[in-house]
């Protein structure tokens, strides 16, 4: 039985239940490195709960491929971590183990989904930390907890073992203390499964060797789609970053992402269909909970009504609406057209820029319980992080100093396709040489 340990729920159990992973002789790039894995990626033999009521005493029989790679590599895996209910939420508060901390201020919250990795990694329980990021799960968090978070390119890392939340846009991402642990972890986990339909066959980089390559990178920004409703601090700190960049001879250019207004709207409706469609399967007949009576009807809506909670229930019944005769073309057929100008608005300014920069969330962390009535307040602050997912580019999270009340900022660096080398690179030069 899995234990969660204080308020930033890190989970683990006893020695005899050998949570730990060790093995006998360590050569592999993460030899005595730690890792926690986000509680939707399976672990043989360990729960896979996805901090739900519907899976609370489900065994995973079997390892996520990114789990695999990472023993292979001699990695040690140290437990599980708490999230938002199998991925959806932004606060981390919608658990069935109680809601994480943020590490810097325990009133705010830490971000979600993948809040419990990032308070982990932050507070020095392990070195690295598995999440999976749909709109901003990782980097999200990543901002809020002051550490760095990465979300490859859609393709570029397995979804194997991940439980589906909305499957054309789950990625799995890594939190770190530092670039170069990111790059390290990636490293390994990176490249082609069969066990993926969606997985890349794409050459891997060097990530390692290459983050110290010089470079003068061109930096896009787009000034016009970010600085309304976005905090003054966390404007003035990217204003400060670019100051940075230009005098170290980097190329910023003011760049225009038209449709990124639309990414929030598209996102929820796109990723709800999606997850309607996924959660069809805890139904109560195969695994998970299963509320048995006379009628098979009563058994679908008593368990699903009994091991789902509210956020959940409110995207599975909002994504069915979505999918429903008469209204599928008109939310989710038209949700997929403008997904698509998303995608060539990142297309077309890659031919100009290496690199774009924007805010990772409009604020930093907001007070625990703050927008748990207001669901449209709380999807709003994944307004900078969804148009990644949308497009399915790599993004980087970096920490880039403190807010006036103590809270961590982060500044989001964005890639081209398959281009995780470069936003890497550029993340080391700032972590080594810009004063936060």
């Amino acid at each position: 039985m899995l234990q969660h340990y204080s308020d930033y729920n890190l989970f683990t159990s006893s020695p005899e239940e050998k949570l730990y992973i060790r093995r006998q002789i360590k050569t592999g790039l993460l030899q005595g490195k730690t890792i926690a894995i986000k509680d939707n990626i399976a672990v043989k033999g360990w729960q896979l709960s996805c901090a739900s009521g519907i899976l609370a005493n489900y065994l995973s029989p079997y390892h996520a491929t990114v789990v695999q790679r990472i023993l292979d590599g001699d990695g040690t895996i140290i437990g599980k971590t708490n999230l938002d209910e199998f991925a959806m939420g932004s606060s981390n508060e919608h658990t069935i183990f109680g809601s994480v901390k943020n590490p810097v201020d325990s009133t705010k919250v830490p971000g979600g989904s993948s809040g419990g990795s990032a308070t982990a990694v932050a507070l020095g329980v392990c070195d690295m930390a598995l999440g999976s990021d749909t709109g901003g799960s990782v980097r999200q968090p990543a901002a809020f907890c002051g550490v760095y978070g990465l979300k490859p390119t859609y393709g570029r890392v397995s979804r194997y073992g991940l439980v589906a939340f909305a499957s054309s846009f789950d990625q799995i991402g890594i939190l770190s203390n530092s670039t170069q642990d990111a790059a390290l972890l990636l490293q390994v986990i990176a490249g082609h499964d069969p066990s993926d339909a969606t997985s890349s066959d794409r050459q891997v980089p060097d990530y390692l060797k290459k983050l110290s390559e010089p470079e003068q990178h061109k930096v896009g920004i787009p000034w016009e789609q970010i600085t309304d409703g976005a905090d003054v601090e966390i404007i003035d700190r990217l204003k400060s970053l670019i100051t940075f960049l230009k005098s170290s001879g980097c190329d910023v250019k003011n760049i225009n992402l038209p449709h990124l207004r639309y990414s929030i709207a598209t996102y929820y409706i796109l990723t709800m269909a999606e997850a309607s469609s996924n959660l069809a399967r805890y139904d109560g007949v195969r695994y998970g909970l299963s509320d048995r009576k006379n009628v098979l009807e009563n058994m679908y809506r008593d368990t699903r009504s009994a091991g789902f909670g509210e956020e959940v229930k409110r995207r599975i019944m909002l994504g069915t609406y979505i999918l429903s005769s008469g209204y599928y073309d008109a939310y989710y057929k038209k949700a997929q057209k403008v997904r698509r100008l998303i995608r060539d608005d990142f297309v077309n300014v890659f031919k100009n820029v290496d690199v774009i920069i924007l805010p990772t969330t409009p604020t930093p962390a907001f007070d625990l319980g703050e927008n748990l009535n207001d669901p449209i307040k709380m999807y709003l602050s994944d307004i900078f992080t969804t148009p990644i997912n949308l497009a399915g580019i790599p993004a980087l999270s970096v920490p880039a100093g403190t807010h006036s009340s103590g809270l961590p900022i982060g500044l989001q660096l964005v890639g081209d396709f398959f281009n995780e080398e470069t936003i890497l690179r550029l993340s080391y030069y700032i972590e080594c040489n810009y004063t936060k």
